[in-house]
């Protein structure tokens, strides 16, 4: 392929050019809507057209950035989709997902290369917003004609992202401290070792004890009177999508359990596509983690990393330990 603005990568491109968007859809009205949604931001389509244009490789040479819409998908579509995941990671493009919650599962056992961002029935505001996200990590890209709408949407992009980084922040102990006060220490809670004085005067490492697993009974049980409140109030009153995944997933790790990344976007009580993204900020914070299936290479399921976990462990034991517990 000879025109270079059509090759994955930052190189591609010069300073001042607009982003190109390569658009993969098999419904029509979807990808009219994709491309209407690119070009409002700014972009460039330099490509629309189906799925199997793209799959079999008689399409254009896509931009270093594809929206690709898989509503439902197959087997050899879902090997094809790997395929792509994987170019696109070497080539240092980004890709875009939208797909069903029945599909989720699927698809999202076959993205682990791209950092792709896959979305759930999308909304024009929503796929909007996830391409804003491409736009802002490329702010070499001239983005031009923008409409005050799409400047807002990029304005609330950045947002969502510094008040998720916020959240999570909360979550963490200030760099450089060490308070045994905090219940809730997710950035190794303390040394795996301590020193203990000998009778000669001299000091031994010793393993220091762990807080046990929650009971996952008690965790349950928190699970659903958090859940009751929508009963009797409006739930996004108390949306707290990061803390109600932690709870779910910390009483699977005690029962033994898997948690598909489906389960854990219902367990967040609140949209998937905003659930995706909150399990994205939990995995750049180091609390979650994606477990591939050791006999299906093609699924993956969301665990509570080791740091999580002893956090995780170490509230639930001081929490229960006084006589006001507060959930």
């Amino acid at each position: 392929m000879s025109d270079p603005e059509l090759i994955y990568g930052k190189a591609a491109f010069s300073g001042g050019s607009a982003l190109p968007v390569s658009i993969y859809a098999d419904r029509p009205h979807v990808r009219a809507m994709m491309q209407d949604d690119a070009e409002a931001l700014g972009c460039r389509v330099v490509q629309a057209a189906g799925l199997e244009s793209l799959f079999a490789g008689d399409a254009v040479r896509p931009g270093p950035v594809i929206l690709l819409d898989c509503p439902e998908i197959d087997g050899a579509r879902l090997g094809r989709l790997a395929e792509l995941d994987i170019e696109i990671a070497g080539q240092g493009g980004h890709l875009i997902v939208s797909t069903t919650l029945g599909a989720l599962d699927a698809v999202f056992g076959c993205l682990d290369q791209s950092d792709c961002q896959v979305l759930i029935d999308p909304s024009p505001t929503e796929r909007s917003l996830a391409l804003g996200q491409v736009i802002l990590r490329h702010p070499q890209h001239r983005v031009n004609e923008l409409s005050e709408e799409s400047r807002l949407l990029l304005l609330r992009l950045a947002e969502q992202v510094s008040q998720m980084t916020a959240r999570l922040e909360r979550l963490l102990p200030p760099s450089g401290e060490s308070d045994d006060r905090s219940a809730f220490r997710l950035e190794s809670p303390r040394p795996a070792f301590a020193a203990q004085p000998q009778v000669d005067g001299s000091e031994r490492l010793v393993r220091k004890v762990r807080a046990p697993a929650p009971d996952p009974r008690l965790v349950r049980q928190i699970i659903r009177q958090r859940q009751l409140r929508g009963k009797f109030f409006a739930p996004e009153l108390f949306a707290d999508p990061a803390w109600d995944m932690l709870l779910d997933l910390t009483a699977a790790r005690a029962e033994h359990l898997r948690v598909s990344v489906t389960s854990l976007c219902i367990a967040s009580a609140v949209p998937p596509t905003t659930a995706l993204r909150w399990i994205g900020q939990l995995t750049e914070a180091g609390l979650v983690q994606r477990v591939e299936d050791e006999r299906d290479r093609r699924r993956a399921f969301i665990a509570l990393t080791d740091k999580a976990a002893d956090g995780m462990a170490q509230y639930f034991a001081e929490v229960f330990s006084s006589p006001v517990r507060v959930v």
